[in-house]
């Protein structure tokens, strides 16, 4: 009788595993919806006054943003972090009319960060060299939330302050809008999955996960 009631169903091993997937998919999709609700839908107010500006490279809207801080006197210096090699300070000011000579003047260009990992690097290195304990970040609101996870990682005795821009599809509330950033930001959640993950593993072994992470990955 029991073989009879067992015939037809999927072996236990097999509910087992849909079992485990399933709980494992929840938790997946829990998280996402974490992650969404902390990506910012609108800027924050620059109410503080930091000791410099990090802008990390994505398009002429982040250095804009970062200029406008500058202009406003809530950094010393920008430093615009992940610059393409060969790129000047005149180039970057032609893209962003008017700079107000505050490129020329107050910017500092960084060529070695290939990744966000990188940026945080390289924006450690920069403000050490200067003496700031404070930074605003400047990068896009889908990006934020992996780019503070590195910029604390590397800069523990850092305050930072997020400045996020918004690309064109955020901040619409439309349907079609979500469909078209939901990829973006699913691509992201799991970059800072791997980010967070690695960041505690390395916190724990001693071991530079992170490294491995991002030769495997490629721009994390």
């Amino acid at each position: 009788m029991r073989l009879d009631r067992d015939a037809g169903k999927p072996p236990r091993w097999l509910r087992r595993l849909a079992i485990v997937s399933g709980a494992f998919l929840l938790l997946w999709l829990g998280g996402l919806a974490r992650f969404v609700a902390d990506i910012p839908l609108r800027p924050d107010p620059a109410n503080q006054v930091a000791d410099g500006i990090v802008v990390l490279t994505g398009g002429p809207a982040r250095i804009a943003a970062g200029l406008a801080l500058l202009k406003a006197k809530k950094g010393k210096r920008m430093l615009i972090s992940g610059v393409h090699p060969g790129t000047s300070k005149a180039m970057i000011a032609a893209l962003v009319k008017p700079s107000d000579g505050l490129i020329a003047c107050c910017t500092d260009l960084g060529f070695t960060a290939t990744d966000t990992r990188g940026n945080a690097v390289e924006t450690a290195k920069w403000a050490a060299m200067e003496g700031y304990r404070s930074l605003y970040v400047v990068t896009a609101t889908y990006h934020m939330p992996r780019a503070l996870l590195e910029m604390q990682r590397h800069m523990p005795h850092v305050k930072l302050y997020p400045y996020p821009v918004f690309p064109k599809p955020f901040g619409l509330t439309t349907p079609w809008a979500f469909g078209q950033v939901l990829p973006l930001i699913v691509v992201e959640y799991e970059k800072y999955i791997a980010a967070l993950i690695s960041d505690r593993f390395d916190a724990w072994s001693g071991f530079d996960l992170g490294h491995w992470l991002y030769s495997f990955w490629g721009e994390l």
